[in-house]
C-alpha cells in the first residue's frame, strides 16, 4: 500500500471547482514543517518499528513510526526527506534575502536586485492595487493580432506562453556542438491521460477545470466566459488525443531524435508559419533542429522494433499540433492564450486569481488543503530570477569545503565499484565492456557548486511590478540560452543551483551532478556512520551514475554521443533484465484494487537507477571498509545501518490525489517502491534482515534482477 492520505469526504461534488469560501479571511498560523532524528551515526534506531518485518516491507520498518507520529502539515501535498532539507534550503536562503533587505537602498546594483525582486513578489497590497494593469501591455497584444502570424509574433515574446517553442542544447549525436530543438506543448491539465478520462472523477476534473478557464475569461471581460472555455477545452482536448505521445513512449531517445534542415522544418509546419517564430526569436541562425515529436515512418519503427500496431498508436506529434494550430480559428488560439498568462502568473496577480489557480491545481488535483507560505514562494521567485546570486552566498556559509572533499572519495569509491561490477558481469561481451568501461573513465562528477556561477550582467528587477520581473527574467534566459548558438559547449554549466536539494545525471556531457543542498543529512553526513553514508548519498550517487547506463542513458558512449555501442547479444541480455524490472515495477498497484499501478515502462530509468545505483554503493561500501573491522552499532552491523539508510532517505508520505499525479506524470516510482523494490533485488539484503521464504518482499533468486 502507498503510504497516502485519503481526502476526506471526496466525492464528485466535492470537485466543483469554486473559490474558498472564506477567501477574505485571515490566513491561519503558519503549519510547522516535521522534523526528523538521526540519532548518533545518522539514523535513530529507536524509530524503527517493532511491528512491521523488514522482509515483510522495508520501507514501513524504517519510516512507519516516523508517518505516524508526523501527520502531513496542510501546506504540502507531499513530505518527506527531500522537502525536509528543501524546507532548510529555503529557510537558509530567506536568511540571506533577510541580511540584504535590511539594507535597502544602500546596496550594490547586482545585490538590489534581489530585494527589488523579493519585496514586490511579498507586497501583496500594491498587487491588489494595481489589478489587471500590469498584464494590459501582454493582453492588448494578444487580443491585437489580427491574424496567426501576427499572434505567432507575440508567442515569440519571452514571458508569453505559447504551444510552440525551441530552445538550444547540446546536440545528442554531435555532442561537441548545439542545436536547436523545436517542440509543442499546449495542455492546461497536468497530462494527456486526464483528458481521456472517463471515470467519475476524471469528469469532475475536467469540468472543474472548464469552470476554473471560464473564471479567467470572466475576469479578463469575455461577453461568454463559459463558450471562451468550451473552446479552449475542445482545443485541448484535441490535443490530448490526436496529438500528445504518452510518456513512456517519449522516454525513447532513438525516436525522438529528428533532425531537420532549416528547410525540412519550415516545409513540416505546413500552413503554419514557423518561418516567422523562426525570424523573431532568433532561431533562424540555426543550420540544425531536433523536433522530438514526430510520428515514425514504418521503416524507422521497424528498425527501432516498435511493432506496427503500435507506432500506429503514437499521436501525430509536432507537425499535427502545427496542423491544427493552424486550422483552430484565432480567437480561440488567442483565448487559450490569455488563459495561460493569467494563470501562469497568478501568484503575482489579485489574490482572486492566486485562490482560484490554488483552488483548481493545488487543492483539487495534489489534494493539498492550504498555500504554501507567501515568503517561501517569494524565495521561490527570487531563486527563479538569481539564483546563482544567492547560490553564492549560500555555499560561502552553509557548504563546509570537507564536505567536498568527503564526496570526492565516495564517488571515486563508486567509479572502482561500477568497474569491478562491468568485469565482473557474465552477460556483458568484451567488446562491450571495453566501451563500458571507457564510458565509466570519461564520467565527469561535479560536486557542491560551480566555480564560476552566474551573474546575471544585464538582468534589471523593477521595484514594485513582479510582472515586469518576471518578463524581463525569461527575456534573459532566453538570449542567454540563444547565445549558445555558435559558440563552443560550456562544460561547467550546471542545470541546478548549488542550494537544490537533488543531483542529476546529463547524457549528452556524461556528467552526474550533486548540489550542495543534498550533500546535508539524511543523505550526507560528515560525522555519520560510513555504511549510513554509503547507503544515502552513496546510493544517491550511484543511481546517477546507473543513469549513464540505464535503458536510455546506456544509449550514449563516452563522449556523449547517441550511438549504438553494443553488441546486439549484449543489448539484448541488457534489456531482457530491463524488462524484467519493468515488470517488477508495473505489479505495484497502490489504488483501485489493482486498477492504478506504477507504470514500469514509463519508470524503468529510474528504476534501474535504483536498484543498480544501490547495488554499486553496496559494493563501494566493501570497498571502503575493505580490512576494517565493522562494528556492531546499537545491535546493527554494518550491512543493516547501510539498507536502513537507503530506506530513510525515501522517508515520505503523500495526499492521495498527488499520488494520483505523479503516477500519471512522474518517471520515478512512489518512495515506498522505491525503497523496497531496489532492495529486494539485492542478495545482501537479504542476509542482512534474514528474510525468507514467506516474507512479503522475498523474490526467488532467479528473479532478483542484476544489472550493475
Amino acid at each position: 500500500m502507498i503510504r497516502t492520505i485519503l481526502a476526506a469526504g471526496a466525492s464528485a461534488l466535492a470537485l466543483t471547482f469554486a473559490l474558498p469560501a472564506a477567501a477574505q479571511d485571515a490566513p491561519a498560523a503558519e503549519p510547522t514543517a516535521p522534523t526528523m532524528s538521526f540519532g548518533t551515526w545518522g539514523v535513530d534506531p529507536t524509530a524503527l518499528s517493532d511491528k512491521i518485518r523488514p522482509g515483510d516491507d522495508f520501507f514501513g520498518y524504517v519510516n512507519q513510526e516516523w508517518l505516524d507520529a508526523n501527520p502531513l502539515p496542510a501546506e504540502f501535498s507531499r513530505f518527506g526527506a527531500f522537502n525536509l532539507l528543501r524546507e532548510k534550503s529555503t529557510s537558509d536562503i530567506k536568511t540571506l534575502i533577510d541580511e540584504l533587505v535590511a539594507k535597502d537602498g544602500m546596496l550594490p546594483a547586482s545585490e538590489q536586485r534581489i530585494v527589488d525582486a523579493y519585496k514586490s513578489y511579498v507586497d501583496t497590497d500594491a498587487i491588489e492595487a494595481a489589478g489587471l494593469a500590469p498584464t494590459y501591455p501582454h493582453l492588448t497584444a494578444i487580443y491585437g493580432a489580427g491574424s496567426l502570424d501576427a499572434l505567432v509574433r507575440v508567442w515569440s515574446v519571452p514571458g508569453i506562453p505559447s504551444p510552440v517553442g525551441g530552445f538550444v542544447t547540446v546536440d545528442q549525436k554531435a555532442p561537441d556542438t548545439y542545436v536547436t530543438y523545436v517542440g509543442t506543448g499546449g495542455l492546461g491539465l497536468p497530462d494527456r491521460d486526464y483528458y481521456l478520462d472517463t471515470t467519475e472523477k476524471g469528469v469532475a476534473i475536467q469540468q472543474a477545470y472548464r469552470d476554473y478557464l471560464a473564471f479567467l475569461y470572466r475576469e479578463a471581460g469575455y461577453a461568454d466566459p463559459v463558450a471562451a472555455a468550451n473552446a479552449v477545452y475542445a482545443f485541448e482536448d484535441r490535443i490530448a488525443r490526436e496529438i500528445s505521445w504518452d510518456r513512456a513512449t517519449s522516454r525513447n531517445r532513438d525516436l525522438t531524435y529528428n533532425a531537420m534542415t532549416p528547410a525540412e522544418l519550415v516545409a513540416m509546419g505546413g500552413d503554419f508559419p514557423l518561418s516567422t517564430m523562426l525570424e523573431v526569436t532568433g532561431f533562424d541562425r540555426a543550420t540544425k533542429f531536433v523536433v522530438p515529436q514526430v510520428p515514425p515512418s514504418a521503416e524507422k519503427a521497424a528498425a527501432l522494433g516498435i511493432a506496427p500496431e503500435a507506432a500506429a498508436k503514437i499521436g501525430k506529434g509536432t507537425p499535427g499540433m502545427l496542423a491544427l494550430l493552424a486550422e483552430t480559428p484565432l480567437a480561440t488560439l488567442q483565448a487559450w492564450t490569455v488563459a495561460r498568462m493569467l494563470s501562469g502568473n497568478a501568484d503575482i496577480l489579485p489574490a482572486r486569481f492566486d485562490e482560484a489557480n490554488f483552488a483548481f491545481y493545488g487543492k483539487l488535483l495534489r489534494g493539498q488543503p492550504e498555500q504554501r507560505p507567501r515568503w517561501k514562494r517569494a524565495t521561490d521567485e527570487v531563486e527563479g530570477h538569481l539564483g546563482e546570486v544567492l547560490g553564492r552566498a549560500y555555499v560561502e556559509r552553509y557548504f563546509p569545503k570537507e564536505n567536498k572533499a568527503a564526496m570526492d572519495e565516495l564517488v571515486a569509491n563508486l567509479r572502482l565499484a561500477m568497474a569491478e561490477s562491468i568485469n565482473q558481469i557474465d552477460w556483458m561481451g568484451p567488446e562491450t565492456k571495453v566501451e563500458a568501461l571507457a564510458k565509466l573513465a570519461s564520467f565527469d562528477p561535479k560536486i557542491g557548486y560551480r566555480s564560476n556561477l552566474d551573474t546575471y550582467e544585464g538582468l534589471a528587477m523593477v521595484a514594485g511590478d513582479p510582472l515586469a520581473n518576471r518578463m524581463a527574467s525569461a527575456k534573459w534566459e532566453f538570449e542567454d540560452n540563444l547565445a549558445k548558438l555558435g559558440e563552443p559547449i560550456d562544460r561547467t554549466e550546471w542545470g541546478m543551483l548549488p542550494q537544490t536539494v537533488n543531483a542529476y545525471y546529463n547524457a549528452t556531457k556524461n556528467e552526474i551532478v550533486f548540489p550542495a543542498g543534498i550533500l546535508q543529512q539524511p543523505f550526507f553526513g560528515i560525522g555519520a556512520d560510513i555504511a549510513v553514508n554509503y547507503g544515502a548519498i552513496g546510493g544517491v550517487i550511484g543511481h546517477e551514475m546507473g543513469h549513464g547506463f540505464d535503458d536510455q542513458g546506456s544509449k550514449s558512449d563516452s563522449t556523449g554521443k547517441l550511438r549504438n555501442w553494443w553488441t546486439d547479444q549484449d543489448r539484448a541480455e541488457f534489456d531482457k533484465r530491463g524488462n524484467a524490472l519493468a515488470a517488477q515495477y508495473s505489479a505495484y498497484c497502490p489504488f483501485d484494487e489493482g486498477k492504478t499501478c506504477v507504470n514500469g515502462r514509463f519508470t524503468l530509468g529510474e528504476n534501474i537507477g535504483d536498484v543498480g545505483g544501490l547495488s554499486l554503493a553496496y559494493r563501494a561500501y566493501k570497498i571502503a571498509t575493505k580490512g576494517q573491522d565493522v562494528p556492531v552499532i546499537d545491535g546493527l552491523t554494518g550491512d543493516q545501518r547501510f539498507f536502513l539508510a537507503w530506506a530513510q532517505v525515501w522517508r515520505s508520505q503523500q495526499r492521495e490525489d498527488n499520488a494520483r499525479q505523479r503516477l500519471r506524470t512522474d518517471p520515478h516510482s512512489p518512495e515506498e517502491y522505491r525503497a523496497n523494490g531496489a532492495v529486494r533485488n539485492l542478495d545482501a539484503w537479504y542476509e542482512a534482515f534474514i528474510v525468507q521464504p514467506g516474507d512479503k518482499l522475498y523474490l526467488p533468486p532467479e528473479e532478483r534482477v542484476r544489472i550493475w
